[in-house]
């Protein structure tokens, strides 16, 4: 028996150190073992999807008056600005109401950091096997901009497969207590819009979110890694030791990036959300207003009228301008 023990011991060591060899071999190549790897994925997704929260909560007040302020019917104003908007919810919904369609956002993070995570590692396969394939270099890797297109990909591809629960948020987060007729919550929201709207109807505004992608990322990308060069060569107040930037000066390198990015995407984000609330039946107060009936506008249509909306208020401020009123 004891011979026996000791033998299943020393095989049992045995099996131990082939196990810890093999892990140690797949790491120098970079390859991680499955176990490592799948633990390494749900660490990723838990801990975007609570980032992720807590950020969307914390920006939720402004989130939702943007939403209002892009569909609010233009013959029925309520809301003039961020103040005065932010205000005029606290008054009329309480505590409450500036965080009306948070739970429907943040619940959608998490399906969406996933369908991502694995989006961009299969697009980053497929890019890079037919990028070495075009090359004929088997040892290439994936230059910046086809990590770029990689990443848009995964992001429309993220974006398509949860962008019906961003539909009925955005009609969750227009309604008020007037409204006629209330979602209950997100599921009851799919349900009702499916049941008298059809399946196309969760996809409304799917195509301008999906060309907004590529502006977005793209310039996001390009402002962010310009704004970076330029520092590491000009080394303006010090923000730069050792061609390393430091996490503030990233940070604010981000920032800027991406308002560079959502400012330009911002005209197709407005179409989206508009485009989202045409043939509610029971719609909001603020979307139906005492205003012109609404139609079935498509996407080109949405940019004529705001292109036209633009136009006028330009002529508006240089007239201003050039003949002020004494």
């Amino acid at each position: 028996m004891a011979s026996e023990d000791v033998k299943s011991t020393s095989e049992s060591a045995v099996k131990t150190i082939v196990n810890l060899a093999e892990e140690a071999k797949l790491a120098r190549e970079g390859v991680r073992a499955p176990g490592h790897a799948l633990l390494s994925i749900c660490k990723s997704l838990v801990a975007g999807g609570v980032a992720g929260g807590v950020s969307r909560t914390a920006v939720a007040p402004l989130e939702r008056l943007k939403i209002l302020l892009q569909v609010q019917n233009p013959h029925n104003i309520k809301y003039n600005g961020t103040i005065q908007g932010l205000k005029y919810i606290w008054r009329t919904e309480g505590f409450r109401g500036l965080f009306k369609g948070n739970g429907t956002n943040c619940a959608r993070i998490v399906p969406n950091s996933a369908v991502k995570f694995f989006s961009y590692e299969q697009a980053s396969s497929g890019i890079l096997w037919l990028y070495r394939r075009q090359s004929g270099n088997e040892d290439a890797k994936l230059t910046p901009v086809l990590r770029l297109g990689a990443g848009a990909c995964a992001g429309i591809i993220a974006m398509s497969a949860t962008y019906p629960m961003d539909m009925v948020r955005g009609r969750i987060t227009v309604q008020t207590e007037k409204s006629p007729y209330q979602y209950r919550g997100m599921f009851h929201a799919l349900g009702t819009v499916y049941r008298e709207e059809g399946f196309r109807a969760l996809y409304k505004g799917w195509l301008p979110s999906v060309i907004g992608v590529i502006p977005y990322v793209g310039l996001n990308f390009a402002v962010y890694e310009s704004l970076k060069d330029w520092l590491i060569k000009s080394r303006p107040l010090g923000l730069v030791e050792d061609s390393e930037l430091s996490v503030v000066t990233k940070l604010a390198c981000g920032a800027v990036a991406g308002t560079v990015g959502q400012t330009v995407a911002y005209p197709l984000d407005v179409i989206r959300r508009r485009m989202q609330m045409v043939g509610w039946n029971h719609a909001a107060s603020i979307v139906a207003g005492q205003g012109e009936a609404k139609r079935h506008w498509n996407i080109l249509e949405w940019l004529m009228h705001l292109g036209r909306q633009c136009v006028v208020k330009a002529l508006g401020h240089c007239t201003r301008a050039l003949f002020p009123i004494q």
